[in-house]
């Protein structure tokens, strides 16, 4: 069956029924829509308690907790992150960029009764100080069903096509 159609329910109704393509989508546009209107408060929401938001310097490493990273947040480091963006008191913050995200090519890579993980491409168009820039990046979410049904983000990694290159100035959320 392909990943696009959604999976019927399993035969206890009862039981939550495993994510679906849409669920994820609806998550993941959630997602950018909330950061492109600096939604910050909401966007921690979105996120499982155990979850990581990662941006690896390289592509395809084997482990992300064993090299370097432009971020790997837990929830206590997006919250931080988060506080700072809000403040306008860092780089990123003051005055914010204007952004906006075109998540598509929405791929299903796995999946559970609790989970799904989905391989997307996302480009991001950044204007500030009168100059445009784009970001384009492969993402890759972990969403898990979370306590009452809705689909949270357990881990997301943004790798930037050029992630080996030197980067500046991209400390808002990704």
């Amino acid at each position: 069956m392909s990943p696009l159609i959604e999976q019927p329910l399993g035969a206890d109704r009862g039981a939550l029924s495993a994510p679906t393509l849409a669920e994820a989508a609806t998550l993941i546009w959630s997602e950018a829509d909330l950061l492109d209107r600096l939604e910050y408060k909401p966007w921690l929401k979105l996120w499982a308690a155990s979850g990581k938001y990662i941006i690896p310097t390289e592509r395809n490493p084997s482990d992300f907790a064993d090299v370097l990273n432009i971020v790997y947040d837990d929830q206590e480091m997006r919250e931080a992150r988060v506080k700072r963006l809000m403040s306008g008191f860092s780089m990123s913050s003051a005055p914010p960029a204007r952004t906006v995200r075109t998540v598509s090519r929405l791929v299903v890579t796995g999946s559970g009764q609790d989970y799904v993980c989905v391989r997307a491409a996302q480009m991001l168009a950044e204007y500030k100080y009168g100059h445009m820039r784009f970001l384009p990046a492969d993402l890759q979410y972990k969403l898990v069903r979370g306590e009452g049904g809705s689909l949270l983000i357990e881990e997301k990694v943004v790798t930037l096509i050029n992630a080996e290159d030197y980067q500046f100035g991209i400390g808002y959320l990704l």
